[in-house]
């Protein structure tokens, strides 16, 4: 036996489109069809996606309540608000970091380090 023994099924397309129709007609669920053909639900879904059936496609509801949507939003704003800190906190280190170097410069200090070593600034 080889490693490689693998099957490769190829469907025609009569085949697939007979299958959709079943799907269609409400006749089978997609997984019995599957188990009845012994074909992956991926491929099938591919097939749907393939001749572009999405009236046959699971659909995902997604239920919330309006404290929940409220909550979400909240966040959003509190996550908006925390970017805006931190661009600011970035922003006013990179002006400390830029007057210490004209500092250092104006002073004659080799770099920055020489010059917080001798302010004693911890780096």
């Amino acid at each position: 036996m080889y490693k490689n023994d693998k099957v490769i099924r190829r469907y025609s397309e009569p085949f697939k489109l007979k299958i959709l129709a079943e799907l269609t007609t409400g006749k089978h669920t997609k997984s019995e069809l599957c188990k009845l053909y012994s074909i992956a639900p991926t491929t099938v879904n591919e097939w749907i996606k393939k001749y572009n059936r999405k009236d046959l496609m699971n659909t995902r509801v997604k239920v919330e309540t309006k404290d929940e949507i409220s909550r979400i939003k909240a966040l959003q704003k509190e996550i908006e608000q925390l970017k805006k800190l931190l661009y600011k906190k970035d922003l006013d280190a990179l002006v400390l970091d830029s007057y210490l170097e004209v500092a250092a410069e104006d002073l004659g200090y080799k770099s920055v380090a020489e010059l917080k070593k001798k302010l004693s600034i911890k780096p």
